[in-house]
């Protein structure tokens, strides 16, 4: 079971940006990784290099804080609210689920939730700064 201020520390590590920082020191070395319905991804060396290869591909990516996670037992949810920059140049949002299990004070196994079709263009208001 994971400590409340462990998954804080996580949390605050990903909305700093620091995605692959995250991977390497908050998950086993044997952990997966699954999107939706897809196959997961396994072994943490694997998932660092996925998620390198997949911050290649934008021009800027922000996290919000996370408004809600849940911690019970072993497992962690987190609700996530990304805004990134496509090679593009158009900004996007998109906001998930994690489902985590975790062991001892690393995930294990995490599975993410969102419906690829909500992933849209994101509009910004005059008020809204830009994010990268």
């Amino acid at each position: 079971m994971p400590e409340r201020t462990r998954v804080e520390a996580f949390i605050a590590t990903v909305v700093r940006g620091d995605y692959v920082r995250a991977i390497a020191e908050f998950y086993c070395e044997d952990a997966s990784m699954q999107e939706n319905d897809q196959p997961p991804r396994r072994g943490r060396d694997r998932l660092i290099a996925h998620e390198t290869k997949g911050l290649e591909t934008m021009n800027g990516m922000y996290t919000h804080p996370a408004p809600t996670f849940l911690v019970d037992g072993d497992f962690v949810a987190v609700q996530w609210r990304f805004d990134f920059t496509d090679s593009g140049g158009v900004r996007r949002r998109m906001e998930e689920l994690s489902l985590q299990r975790w062991r001892g004070g690393r995930i294990a196994e995490e599975r993410f939730f969102y419906d690829p079709k909500s992933i849209r263009p994101l509009q910004v208001s005059p008020a809204e700064p830009e994010k990268p």
